[in-house]
């Protein structure tokens, strides 16, 4: 069950979740949902994303679905959040990115 106020990553963490299910038809479904649902409540409670403004706080969270799922989802998140300064596209704050991406590593314990 989602917390009362799930926060911004929720609803695509849980996306990433049913496409992990589909495509690793060997992983146990609850426990996927469980995964993704529990790293999101924890980086809204973890106040990662705070600061970003709506466009950021999208593209962050895109990245953290993109690199959660990598094998070595630790060094995934972390090279986005160079990337962030390095390359930032069309990021209105990178340095506020790479922080929420450094912020993930930290909460996430990865």
């Amino acid at each position: 069950m989602p917390p009362s106020d799930p926060g911004p990553a929720f609803e695509p963490f849980m996306a990433t979740a049913e496409a992990v299910i589909v495509e690793r038809p060997h992983v146990d479904p609850e426990m996927i949902r469980e995964i993704f649902s529990d790293a999101a409540t924890m980086l809204h409670n973890g106040l990662a994303l705070d600061g970003l403004d709506e466009h950021d706080t999208d593209a962050v969270v895109a990245g953290l679905c993109e690199a959660l799922v990598d094998a070595d989802p630790g060094a995934a998140v972390r090279a986005k959040a160079r990337a962030a300064v390095e390359e930032p596209g069309d990021l209105h704050d990178p340095e506020a990115a790479a922080a929420a991406y450094w912020n993930t590593v930290t909460i996430l314990r990865i």
